[in-house]
């Protein structure tokens, strides 16, 4: 009878630099689309969700001057108050990085706790420098997407993970 310390480890293929930084792109792209209506709300930020999937996965391509460097691009791409993202998003690369090898231990379903006080923190940092610039506050709805952004974790993490596995061979099985 063995024991388990954790998930079921799987040999993952080297992940490619193209892919990460596309992935990178295309969160910071799906945070700029025009939101309407509710999904305002509950939209979750995807540069966050990539950031602290590629810094679990791959610390030593990501790090905190990719997070503040795309914070940076994604104020001045919504024209908000100059450093809250990158604030934001660099509290987002130390959460990450000191949970990393937790993250790694637990299975998926299992990181929503741990990372959800991660997306809060991210999301409370944004409030607090706007609120600091003069802003109102906009009310408790503010703090719904870290939620979401949680709730959608597992996804992403599958998602993010599917060009790593390496693929089987019908005619050759192991």
């Amino acid at each position: 009878m063995g024991v388990s310390i954790g998930p079921r480890q799987e040999l993952l293929l080297p992940v490619r630099p193209g892919f990460l930084w596309f992935t990178l792109l295309v969160a910071l792209l799906a945070n700029l689309l025009p939101w309407e209506g509710i999904w305002i709300w509950i939209k979750p930020d995807f540069v966050a969700l990539a950031l602290l999937f590629w810094i679990v996965r791959e610390p030593r391509l990501i790090g905190f001057g990719v997070a503040f460097t795309l914070g940076l691009a994604m104020d001045v791409a919504q024209a908000s108050l100059f450093g809250q993202h990158a604030l934001a998003y660099t509290v987002v690369a130390l959460g990450a990085t000191l949970l990393r090898r937790r993250l790694r231990m637990f299975s998926t379903d299992k990181h929503i706790l741990q990372i959800l006080p991660i997306l809060l923190t991210a999301q409370a940092v944004i409030l607090l420098v706007r609120l600091a610039g003069g802003a109102a506050f906009p009310g408790w709805t503010w703090f719904v997407p870290p939620f979401t952004g949680a709730l959608l974790w597992p996804v992403v993490w599958i998602v993010l993970l599917a060009p790593q596995r390496p693929r089987i061979d019908p005619e050759h099985p192991i």
